[in-house]
């Protein structure tokens, strides 16, 4: 049995001796193919997911869910190879020294924009609306109508915010010239608000998780009943409700019920404070014309801009609601109003005839 065995053994030793060792040399290198082949199988895994997470990135931050388009062939563009083309920005402040990495972060930090215009007699107002939207991570924009930064700059967060300044220019004004679509596209819903609303009552978060959950693409914390100045019954709080998407009502020439399509009654939001997803403002901007001044009329046909039915997109959150002042500071006395219907008219005398100055801008503003 022994015998047998060696014999075997023998055998075996010729065949590697016969062959020159090569089947010992070709063993020996199993394991350095293997390894080889692993690495390989790693780089073409990593190039393959970094090029699926760069097309999710277009994606998520193009205006309609597809990949962009760059126009690279374009006789502006023709000299930039692919690669370079960026053709958005955003509103994020960013440090004078950082490295890349730290700074490529910090870009998309803040998800929300809140842009208000301020005057600096609303001062302390706008610094208890802003305080509580700093601390839900929003970017803030300060657009100063009156000329007055240096007197913001004694609040702990006056620097955090971006401050622009155009003397007796209205928030429309503002928005078309400094809230480009390309110029916001990071931000998931642009809060377009006026100084005079209290926000006692108002948390941001729990708003942007009300709307986000029921696809109001446009939309408007409701009004505090007691608000000095309210013009549409659908933006009063119903106390029973978190949201609500129309109102009933039978109030002269309006009848608003369950087979009303369009404002007053349904898919309306006021001018005032005003809400917008990426989408909507994207179709906003470009409603919105060049020479506006107030906006007034403005809210009546934002439900053109609500990404589908009007009806659905567009709604008013009770749960989160403010209080409207109604304090008039462009082309107004700058002191509280009472509850009206209509804005009230200033007058003004020119060769003997009675001008009505806000009845003339509105009409130029619908046109």
């Amino acid at each position: 049995m022994t015998s047998i065995k060696s014999l075997r053994w023998l055998m075996r030793k010729k065949s590697g001796l016969s062959d020159g060792g090569k089947s010992s040399f070709k063993m020996k290198q199993l394991p350095f193919l293997a390894v080889l082949c692993t690495i390989m199988l790693f780089i073409v895994y990593r190039t393959t997911k970094y090029q699926y997470h760069q097309e999710e990135i277009d994606k998520k931050w193009s205006f309609w869910g597809q990949p962009k388009v760059y126009p690279s062939t374009s006789g502006k563009l023709k000299g930039l190879p692919r690669g370079i083309i960026h053709d958005n920005s955003d509103l994020e402040l960013r440090p004078l020294w950082s490295r890349s990495n730290s700074r490529s972060k910090a870009v998309y930090s803040n998800s929300n924009l809140l842009a208000v215009p301020v005057g600096i007699k609303q001062k302390q107002n706008v610094d208890a609306m802003v305080q509580k939207f700093l601390r839900e991570n929003f970017t803030i924009i300060l657009f100063h109508y009156d000329g007055n930064v240096d007197g913001w700059w004694n609040l702990d967060w006056s620097s955090k915010a971006i401050h622009i300044v155009a003397r007796n220019q209205t928030k429309w004004w503002f928005a078309k010239r400094f809230l480009h679509p390309d110029i916001v596209s990071i931000y998931d819903y642009i809060f377009l608000w006026d100084e005079d609303l209290g926000v006692e009552h108002f948390s941001p978060s729990r708003y942007v998780e009300i709307i986000k959950r029921e696809g109001l693409e446009i939309s408007q914390p409701a009004l505090d009943p007691n608000s000095t100045e309210i013009h549409h019954k659908i933006t009063i709080r119903a106390r029973t409700k978190k949201f609500h998407r129309r109102v009933y009502e039978r109030r002269g020439s309006t009848r608003c019920s369950d087979l009303s399509e369009g404002p007053p009654c349904t898919g309306f939001v006021e001018g005032m404070a005003p809400v917008f997803s990426r989408s909507a403002w994207y179709c906003t901007w470009h409603l919105i014309q060049n020479d506006l001044v107030h906006g007034w009329g403005v809210d009546m046909k934002l439900g053109y801009c609500a990404q589908g039915d009007r009806t659905k997109k567009v709604g008013v959150v009770d749960s989160e609601y403010v209080f409207h002042q109604g304090i008039q500071t462009l082309g107004g006395s700058g002191h509280r109003m009472t509850k009206v219907s209509k804005p009230q008219r200033t007058t003004m005398k020119q060769g003997g005839v009675g001008i009505d100055v806000r009845t003339e801008v509105s009409l130029l503003s619908l046109v």
